[in-house]
C-alpha cells in the first residue's frame, strides 16, 4: 500500500463545515472523515441499485454512552424489515460491538449502514454486503 502525502484546499465554509462533521461525528481529525467520505461514496456507487443482498452491519462504541445504544435501538426499529437479528457483544468494560445481520435491496442496507454509522461517538462502523439473488 502506497501513502501519498498532498494538500487539499477548500473554502473557508466547507472547512468550517468539515470541522463540524469531524466534531459531531467523534472524528478522531479531518482526514480521518475525509476517508469515511470517499469510502461512502465508493461503496454507494457499488451498491446503489435493487439487487437483492444480504450481509452485515457491525458497529463499535464506549457502552458507557447510553444514548448511542438508544439510537441504534430507534434507527433499527425504522428497519425491521431488513433486519434479521441483532446482537451486542460486550467486548470490556468500555466497548460494545453491535452486530445487525441484514437482507433486503441493496440501497436499503445502505441507508441503514449510513444512519448507523454516523451517530455520534460510534468509534468504527462497516456494512460488509454480498449479492443474494
Amino acid at each position: 500500500m502506497s501513502l501519498k502525502r498532498f494538500g487539499v484546499s477548500l473554502e473557508e465554509d466547507v472547512l468550517n463545515a468539515l470541522d463540524g462533521f469531524v466534531k459531531d461525528n467523534g472524528f478522531a481529525n479531518r482526514s480521518q472523515a475525509i476517508r469515511f467520505f470517499v469510502e461512502k461514496n465508493v461503496a454507494e456507487k457499488k451498491w446503489q441499485c435493487d439487487h437483492i443482498v444480504a450481509g452485515t452491519v457491525i458497529v463499535m462504541y464506549n457502552q458507557s454512552k447510553k444514548d448511542i445504544a438508544l439510537r441504534i435501538t430507534e434507527i433499527q426499529q425504522r428497519y425491521q424489515d431488513v433486519i434479521l437479528s441483532s446482537s451486542q457483544y460486550y467486548l470490556n468494560e468500555d466497548f460494545c460491538l453491535h452486530i445487525a445481520t441484514v437482507t433486503g435491496v441493496a440501497h436499503r442496507l445502505t441507508e441503514l449502514s449510513d444512519r448507523l454509522v454516523t451517530i455520534k461517538g460510534i468509534k468504527h462502523g462497516k456494512l460488509v454486503m454480498s449479492r443474494a439473488d
